[in-house]
């Protein structure tokens, strides 16, 4: 057993040996690469100096010879390579593009692509199964020789028969090395530039399939940044641990990862001072977004750059909580969290500010970031298998050195499947069952971290600081004003509406004997017949709650002194200085508080009912079971309208009462050919009488007005004299 042991252990070590001599003599190539780099730079800026071109004028036959030599050692195949002019325009440029498109590749970059293939090498010698998998071997063998098409077909092949994820965990140990050779190969000059740097192991500066600048990337993820503390539920309450420690840090990270917050706990050490922990989440799930910094336009901006919209907005934080200058600080993240507390980390105003003295991430691109404070200790944990650290360029069977006083642990975990082993609670596993002794390292170095919590708040990031809901149209000043069910803020705010209103023609004398006893209140009318409006609402979001609503009026004129057709010069005056308006006859709304203010507040005779409304599209659907009416139908289409204010007149005791409403939306006109009312014989009064002495409920909409969404408030309701 002795000896067998022995004997497994010279093989571990010269596996151990044999990988670290391929990685040295990677990095050797690479050297030499980046020689004939140089060397070719040199030769091309002799080919077109201007002092060349001048002499070719004067002795033509002597320079020419020169210049052909000098051209031909660029583009030979034997020579530099048919891409190794590095002219940065003009007929330079055109010939590098040419011998790309050739197939002349650079004789820097085929040097390169060798030393690539070195640390593919070394690669396989932890992961063996990628020789034995025939799709790998098909994959790697394209990609390698430059063969595009088959490299496709190998791709498709490989997520056809394995699975797309278990497919992309599987290139994960030799993601930096497949796409920097395939940067280097491909018949775009422009990508040799991102090739180069996962090349020689450093940090990528651009998409390394397509040349994209990283700069343009980042500039997707736009905002100042801005973070408002928010409370932890009963339940997250409850999880939050109240003891310092790794395991419990990274289970708080897991706890806020939802709804793009952080965690700032303060934490009384050993020793009774008060120390600071900020726990960041990675990248939430789905598309970028605007309102949260934690997306991927914010993971790319992090990871190229040091300020963004995260990192703005977690010292906004920061601040907000009170932290004093010169208190110790441990950032501890995951994923895209990781690399933003890492670029505060490396900001030297911060670093100023606060004494970091731990930087944790778990599953974070971290390889060329280094803290602004040398004597910060900096611990990495990733899973080989996981995609998200290999971003950064380099991998587990990267050329490069890992940075003094770092703590790095790269382990192959049982799980393979990308996202999986990219998630949170599979590395708090690992670390609790696979690699203990890591857990143990690190929490030995928080010492001073391992005590009591005091003090737990949430923040949530933001990429901008928001403006008031409704800004600037809903943003009035309010008065409070009395009902039975409370006091009501007027005016009366709706964000989020959609309404239809149904225009009929109907008899002037039946909508006279409709409206209150009075001879000065006439309708207006066209010709010879009154418009009547059944006007259909659904109130999604508003200060007195959401609720649908069906409301039945008829236009009239000025109360004072009425003039025929006053309601076409009516509309082109301010709303404010209209005189005609809508008398609401009959209102049905389906809550409670709606129908106090409507009674109370606007004069309007409200009925609470049961009912049901869609439309937000040219379909129209609104039932009112308790009314017995429903409207159905598709509007056709529309032509856009001036904004829809509007006057309302009501009625309360002897005085008429009237609101302003003012609306903010995309108003439409439509025929209202495509729409029916539908009311059941026994429907509810006072609404289905007045609709059939209206002849409403048999007749089509002389037109349709519709705004499938749209913002409007409703001022107090101004008592008049009549």
């Amino acid at each position: 057993m002795g000896a067998d042991g022995h004997i497994r252990g010279r093989t571990v070590q010269d596996e151990q040996d044999t990988k670290e001599l391929l990685r040295r003599c990677a990095r050797d190539v690479m050297d030499v690469a980046e020689g004939i780099r140089e060397v070719s730079t040199r030769t091309s800026t002799a080919l077109f100096a201007p002092a060349l071109t001048a002499s070719a004028r004067r002795r033509p036959r002597t320079a020419l010879a020169a210049r052909w030599a000098l051209l031909r050692a660029l583009t030979n195949k034997d020579g530099l390579g048919g891409s190794a002019i590095r002219a940065p325009k003009g007929m330079g440029q055109v010939l590098g593009v040419a011998g790309e498109v050739l197939g002349r590749e650079s004789l820097a970059a085929l040097v390169a692509v060798t030393s690539l293939r070195l640390r593919i090498a070394a690669v396989l010698f932890d992961h063996p199964e990628f020789e034995r998998d025939p799709g790998m071997r098909r994959l790697m063998a394209a990609v390698t020789a430059d063969r595009d098409l088959e490299a496709v077909r190998a791709l498709r092949a490989l997520f056809r028969d394995q699975g797309a994820q278990r497919a992309l965990s599987g290139l994960a140990p030799l993601m930096a090395e497949l796409l920097a050779v395939r940067a280097l190969l491909d018949e775009d000059p422009k990508n040799d530039e991102p090739g180069r740097p996962p090349a020689a192991g450093r940090g990528p500066s651009a998409d390394p399939v397509y040349g994209i600048s990283a700069a343009h990337l980042a500039g997707q993820d736009r905002g100042e940044g801005a973070a408002e503390a928010v409370d932890l539920c009963d339940q997250e309450r409850q999880t939050v641990a109240t003891e310092g420690s790794l395991l419990g840090f990274l289970r708080n990270i897991e706890v806020v990862s939802a709804n793009g917050r952080i965690l700032v706990q303060n934490v009384r050490g050993p020793d009774g001072v008060v120390r600071y922990v900020v726990q960041a989440p990675g990248t939430a799930p789905g598309r970028p977004r605007n309102d949260s910094p934690q997306d991927f336009a914010g993971a790319w901006r992090n990871l190229f750059l040091t300020d963004s919209p995260h990192t703005r907005s977690i010292l906004l934080a920061l601040a907000d909580h009170g932290i004093p200058r010169g208190a110790d600080l441990a950032l501890i993240g995951h994923g895209e969290g990781g690399v933003a507390l890492m670029n505060l980390a490396q900001d030297e105003e911060f670093c100023r500010a606060y004494r970091v003295t731990h930087v944790i991430a778990v599953g974070a691109p971290l390889d060329d970031k280094r803290p602004a404070d040398p004597r910060t200790w900096v611990a990495r944990i990733t899973n080989q298998h996981d995609i998200v650290p290999v971003l950064a360029g380099r991998d587990a069977g990267s050329a490069s050195d890992p940075h003094p006083n770092r703590y790095e642990v790269d382990y192959t975990g049982p799980t393979h499947e990308f996202p999986l082993c990219h998630m949170l609670r599979e590395y708090i596993e690992h670390l609790r069952t696979v690699i203990p002794e890591a857990r143990k390292n690190v929490d030995e170095a928080l010492a001073p971290y391992r005590g009591p919590v005091v003090r737990t708040q949430a923040y949530r990031l933001k990429d901008r600081a928001h403006p008031p809901e409704g800004y600037p149209f809903l943003t009035v000043p309010t008065t409070p004003l009395p009902t039975t069910t409370g006091p009501v803020d007027v005016p009366v705010r709706y964000y989020d509406s959609s309404a239809a209103h149904l225009c009929f023609a109907v008899d002037a004398v039946a909508a006279r004997g409709l409206l209150p006893d009075a001879t000065w209140m006439v309708p207006s009318r066209l010709g010879r017949r009154a418009l009547a409006l059944l006007s259909l609402y659904e109130h999604r979001c508003s200060t007195i709650g959401p609720y649908a609503e069906i409301a039945l009026s008829v236009l009239v004129d000025d109360l004072w002194r009425p003039r025929p057709y006053d309601i076409a010069a009516d509309l082109l005056r301010r709303v404010d200085l209209r005189r005609t308006g809508r008398y609401i006859l009959s209102l049905a709304v389906s809550s409670e508080e709606a129908r106090v203010v409507s009674q109370q507040i606007w004069g309007q005779p409200a009925v609470r009912m049961a009912a049901e409304a869609d439309l937000m599209s040219r379909d129209l659907g609104v039932t009112a079971p308790g009314l017995g009416l429903a409207v159905k139908g598709r509007l056709g289409r529309g032509l856009r309208c001036p904004e829809a204010d509007w006057i309302l007149y009501g009625r309360h005791g002897e005085s008429t009462v009237r609101t302003l409403v003012r609306a903010h939306g995309r108003l439409r006109l439509h025929t209202g050919t495509g729409v029916r009312l539908h009311l059941d014989i026994a429907a509810a009064e006072p609404m289905a009488g007045q609709l059939r002495r209206l002849g409403i409920d048999a007749a089509r909409p002389l037109f349709a007005l519709s705004c499938p969404q749209f913002v409007f408030h409703r001022s107090a309701g101004a008592v008049l004299p009549r």
